[in-house]
């Protein structure tokens, strides 16, 4: 009995290897082309910049301090950054009346003060929260409480429409007093005359 499979083996290798140079020589034009046509439209496709960011908006604010010449607040301009609300523009604006004057004016407020939250009502009172340095930081006489609450409570509503009544809390609490003299248990109306013409 003769092996006629030795003589096939040759032809199917030869064959096989055909069709594998088949596929091979397949994959490598087309799938060239394709990578060419990729290519070739990733250059011509130019790619889409990055907005450029908006310059953040920025507003000027009347803060007040006092004078050595007289007992009136005097405005200074100061600019803030805008937006998103009037509370958080207000809680800005206190952030700059605790930094002091840039002009030689006289703060009212004890320069350790922190601003904790400022949120605005729909009948609008703003509630002022400090933080506890108010009062632990400064000595109060009667004269030096009432510009100080008056520098708070004038600020506000002086730059702010929708502000039309200022309340003082020390760490989220209602307080008698900052210093014995201005009862702080009612929210407060601007008072303009005191202001410097």
């Amino acid at each position: 009995m003769t092996n006629d499979g030795g003589k096939w083996r040759p032809v199917l290798i030869l064959g096989g290897l055909s069709v594998v140079l088949a596929v091979l020589v397949y994959i490598f034009f087309m799938g060239g082309e394709k990578e060419n046509i990729k290519r070739t439209a990733e250059v011509l496709v130019p790619k889409a910049q990055p907005p450029a960011a908006e310059p953040a908006r920025r507003k000027t604010v009347s803060l007040f301090f006092l004078s050595e010449d007289d007992d009136l607040l005097h405005g200074e301009p100061r600019e803030i950054a805008a937006g998103p609300s009037d509370a958080a523009e207000a809680e800005r604006t206190m952030a700059e009346l605790i930094k002091g004057s840039e002009k030689n004016l006289i703060s009212a407020l004890p320069s350790e003060t922190r601003v904790r939250q400022v949120f605005v009502t729909k009948d609008g009172t703003a509630y002022v929260d400090f933080g506890r340095e108010i009062m632990e930081k400064f000595s109060y006489g009667s004269s030096s409480e009432l510009a100080a609450v008056y520098s708070v409570v004038d600020t506000l509503a002086f730059n702010f429409k929708s502000i039309k009544k200022v309340a003082i809390l020390v760490e989220g609490a209602e307080r008698e007093t900052l210093g014995g003299h201005i009862d702080l248990t009612r929210p407060f109306l601007p008072d303009f005359s005191i202001l410097a013409k």
